[in-house]
């Protein structure tokens, strides 16, 4: 028997240069999914908590205009993108974050700004404003007899899907 200074081969154990790619390639995609996914998640929770913060701005200027008794305005500057409940600070949109004001023409002060004006018995001019981020759309409406501030559910889930 002739002898050999090497042993017969046997079946390597590992991962070959191409199984390692195809896994490199798996983790990169996955990485990318969850990097969009993150983005439009802190997006999304920017616009909501915009929103909630407009609409209690909005309540908050139709309870002054109750409890005063005179009337109150609510302000939007699209061009600025900022707004204003009576008796407060402006408050700034976050970056990425669009405001649009419908409202009566007698309560426009600008090309892009204006406001809803809210009176002692509730009421209002009534109005919508829109806040717009990538595709994404909120509505949040002033009802013009009752002055009662509410999310256009219906066009939002329509627009967000």
């Amino acid at each position: 028997m002739p002898s050999s200074r090497f042993p017969a081969p046997s079946p390597e154990r590992g991962f070959s240069l191409i199984e390692l790619m195809v896994v490199m390639v798996l983790v990169m995609m996955l990485f990318a999914v969850v990097g969009v996914s993150v983005t439009r998640s802190v997006a999304g929770a920017e616009m909501r908590s915009a929103e909630r913060e407009i609409t209690a701005g909005l309540r908050h200027t139709r309870g002054q205009a109750i409890i005063r008794r005179q009337q109150q305005v609510f302000r939007v500057d699209a061009d600025n993108r900022t707004w204003q409940a009576a008796g407060r600070e402006a408050v700034a949109l976050p970056d990425g974050l669009e405001i649009t004001l419908n409202t009566a023409r007698s309560e426009l002060t600008g090309e892009g700004a204006g406001g809803i004006r809210f009176y002692p018995d509730g009421a209002s001019t009534g109005g919508s404003i829109v806040l717009t981020a990538q595709e994404r759309e909120w509505h949040i409406a002033v009802a013009w007899l009752t002055g009662e501030i509410s999310r256009d559910r219906e066009r939002e889930d329509w627009r967000n899907r």
